[in-house]
Order: structure tokens, then C-alpha cells, then sequence
């Protein structure tokens, strides 16, 4: 059991839209008490860029063309790295 106390402006509100819906206003107040906590659920619901946004680009090498020549940067490491032991 729940006693609430309204503003004048609220209480004239519930109480058109329950004439006008044909609704208790205990019934309005638990669907409104509902789709409240229907979006603070999905407020604090994170994506995967919402998790991971503080991560990304913090060890950046900041070199934007490292997905373009990775072929070249490897090829240029292993030649290094097997013609220093010949």
C-alpha cells in the first residue's frame, strides 16, 4: 500500500485521463510506475561502444594508415627480424 501526495496540476491530470479512459487512477499510476522503471532499466542498459568507448584509441600509435599497410609494416619486420641471423 502506497499514499502519495500530488501538485494540483498532476491530480487534475490523473484525474481527466482516467474519465477519459475509463481507468483507476491506481491503474494509471502503476502504468506510469512501470514504463518508469522500463526506462531506467534501458538507461543503464550499455551497448558495446558504450562499454568500450574509453578504450578505444588510448594505446593508439596515432598513425592512421596502419590498416592500409600492415602487409608492408610485416613483410618489413620479418626481414629484419631473419636478416640480422644471416
Amino acid at each position: 500500500m502506497l499514499s502519495i501526495r500530488l501538485n494540483e496540476f498532476l491530480e487534475n491530470k490523473i484525474n481527466s485521463y482516467s474519465k477519459e479512459h475509463n481507468k483507476t487512477k491506481s491503474d494509471i499510476v502503476k502504468e506510469a510506475l512501470m514504463l518508469y522503471f522500463k526506462i531506467k532499466e534501458q538507461e543503464n542498459k550499455k551497448s558495446a561502444y558504450e562499454l568500450g568507448k574509453e578504450l578505444f584509441g588510448k594505446y593508439s600509435s596515432n598513425r592512421g594508415d596502419l590498416s592500409t599497410t600492415y602487409k608492408q609494416k610485416l613483410k618489413q619486420k620479418l626481414n629484419e627480424k631473419y636478416s640480422a641471423n644471416w
